[in-house]
């Protein structure tokens, strides 16, 4: 199977036309069930046709349509792979309920991820919704696990020199936690993650209304795959999924309707190592000329 390649088209059609069990980590993003002005990004044809056919119906019509593409990406993960998918909270009861316990089954769900981050929000007579879902599911029970760690605080540390660093057992009966028991990796990490939003003066802004942070996708990266493994991102975006793993050394594929998004993502990898800051001008890339297939191809 070719990998490291930029494809442009409608996934559902791409995924189907891929080798089964080929794929390590599978990362979505894909768009919420959300502000529907908002979410034309690009406006280009491809996107605005996608737009359209999402928005046809209501949540079941939004529901089935992302159904067979998550039916299509089952098919192609490895046993041992993983699907992270990232969504709000518009429609994340109904992606867990009706869309992954059905497909991959209630006893392969790892986590739901909780990420936490800070921006200014508007007025309103709620709580301030500050945080997305990202349901991590495996295909089997075997699947591709490496612990990532967070640095110890500072008042853990304080505790730690004074002796009174503990641990409880059952019955709430303390047990004082010797140096040599703490892990010089830090603690491992937990199922909310404390990541900053991507400010609009940040090195890595590229200027994508909906860009996730690289922190972001690095600890998913990290954590469900190993070098040389396959990632894919079926909805490509902005690429900080393709950024990331190319950067961390794993093969990669990328989808995504949008002819802009490809020549981002494709300015993305050239520059890996300075990534622009303005916002995305077609003037910015070459023109590129797509073959037949619609398929651009990267050589690493």
């Amino acid at each position: 199977m070719c990998v490291n390649k930029l494809i442009l088209g409608d996934n559902l059609e791409i995924l189907k036309a891929m080798d089964r069990e080929t794929v390590d980590l599978i990362y979505l993003d894909p768009p919420f069930f959300s502000n529907r002005d908002y979410e034309v990004i690009w406006g280009d044809e491809g996107e605005v046709r996608s737009f359209q056919d999402r928005w046809a119906g209501g949540i079941e019509h939004y529901i089935a349509w992302l159904k067979e593409r998550v039916i299509e990406m089952h098919r192609v993960l490895k046993p041992t792979g993983s699907i992270f998918l990232h969504c709000d909270w518009h429609a994340n009861a109904y992606i867990r309920v009706e869309i992954l316990d059905k497909i991959f089954g209630r006893s392969n769900f790892r986590n739901e991820i909780i990420w936490h981050y800070r921006r200014w929000t508007g007025m309103a007579n709620t709580f301030q919704k500050l945080h997305d879902t990202i349901y991590f599911y495996s295909k089997t029970d075997t699947y591709i696990f490496n612990p990532q760690y967070t640095e110890y605080t500072e008042g853990s540390i304080d505790r730690k020199k004074s002796g009174v660093l503990h641990r409880f057992k059952k019955g709430n009966d303390p047990v004082l936690i010797s140096d040599k028991e703490l892990d010089e990796k830090g603690v491992r990490e937990n199922d909310v993650w404390q990541i900053p939003f991507v400010a609009p003066s940040a090195k890595e802004r590229i200027g994508y209304p909906t860009q996730k942070p690289m922190a972001l996708l690095e600890r998913i990266i990290k954590c469900a795959s190993n070098e040389g493994d396959l990632v894919l991102d079926p909805f490509m975006g902005g690429g900080t999924t393709i950024a990331v793993a190319d950067k961390l050394n794993r093969k990669w594929i990328g989808i995504d309707q949008s002819v802009q998004a490809v020549k981002v993502t494709e300015l993305r990898l050239h520059q890996q190592t300075d990534l622009f800051v303005s916002i995305y001008s077609s003037e910015n890339v070459e023109t590129i000329k797509l073959k037949v297939n619609g398929v651009i191809e990267q050589t690493k």
